[in-house]
């Protein structure tokens, strides 16, 4: 397939995805804007509201909405006709990271080889399927990868992923339940550098009901990974359910308190009304989204961009 075709079958892909975010979001714009020719007080408060009960959260809420009023204080005078384009722009300018030191896409040139991922998030928000698809994805555009299987404190977890591995058709070192993750992690760089795999894509447990055992436990991973290689992970990717809403917040919260998040995957977008999330995520943390999952197929992982996703939402 052809890289014009790739990217509208992606942007098929995400307009389809965010169905349900954009219908719940466009239909609360146009009942705020509805019958007024003016930005005034009585619009923006009715868009605060549009926007914290589309999970934007009230902190980058009010965020957009002091821009807003920055924006009419100095040129006295917007229609409710631009508040469209004006918002849009406003969400965008919140999503853009710095993200030159990640992959511009599954086929760019890795800017570390190998190129390691280290994944994090709690049980049920599809971390070891946004693994597979992840695999599934770099393997596709002609990577060599290798996962390993350091969430050992499930036995569950240690299969799932190795019959994910064995699906994609990919290697994978385990070395079972209660093995020490940190000697997995390193094991599994190990067979990385021997058999010069591009890319590296580690799971860990995903439980947080202890913070500082999270937090000692993902310290000694990388510890001993940058035994191999100094500057791993070069990813700390967090894996969220955007279907959670403000919960996934919480969970963003958590997880950037016991680590270095660096990289956050937003799962089951197809199934939610509650895309907003992203927005409020992306601001608060200020953690780009790398990822974002729109389907049950392995091709409906995409990497997330700003511009693609703001025009999506706004249905243009």
């Amino acid at each position: 397939m052809g890289l014009f075709s790739r990217k509208k079958e992606e942007q098929d892909n995400l307009n389809k995805g965010l169905a349900k975010t954009k219908e719940s979001f466009l239909a609360k714009l146009t009942k705020t804007v509805f019958g007024r020719s003016t930005v005034d007080d009585t619009v923006l408060d009715d868009l605060e509201e549009t926007l914290i009960t589309s999970d934007v959260g009230v902190e980058t809420s009010l965020k957009i909405i002091d821009r807003l009023q920055s924006r009419i204080k100095r040129d006295k005078y917007i229609s409710t006709s631009e508040l469209n384009n004006i918002l849009r722009a406003e969400i965008a300018q919140l999503l853009r990271h710095n993200t030159n030191h990640f992959p511009t896409d599954f086929d760019a040139p890795l800017p570390h080889t190998p190129y390691v991922i280290l994944v994090v998030g709690v049980n049920g928000v599809g971390k070891t399927t946004t693994i597979a698809k992840l695999a599934y994805r770099y393997k596709e555009a002609g990577k060599k990868v290798i996962l390993g299987a350091a969430d050992t404190f499930r036995a569950a977890a240690v299969e799932q992923i190795t019959l994910w591995a064995e699906r994609v058709g990919v290697p994978i070192v385990s070395q079972g339940m209660n093995a020490d993750p940190a000697s997995v992690a390193y094991d599994t760089l190990q067979s990385a550098i021997a058999k010069k795999s591009d890319v590296v894509i580690i799971d860990t447990a995903g439980r947080l009901h202890n913070k500082v055992g999270l937090m000692n436990e993902l310290t000694k991973i990388r510890k001993v990974m940058q035994k191999l290689i100094p500057d791993a992970p070069h990813e700390v990717l967090l894996v969220l359910d955007a279907s959670t809403g403000q919960n996934a917040v919480e969970q963003a919260r958590q997880f950037t308190a016991a680590t270095e998040v660096n990289a956050l995957a937003l799962t089951k977008l197809d199934g939610t009304a509650k895309g907003g999330v992203i927005i409020g995520i992306s601001d608060q943390f200020q953690i780009p989204v790398r990822y974002i999952g729109l389907g049950e197929k392995m091709t409906d992982l995409q990497m997330f961009s700003p511009e693609d996703f703001v025009a999506s939402l706004f249905n243009q």
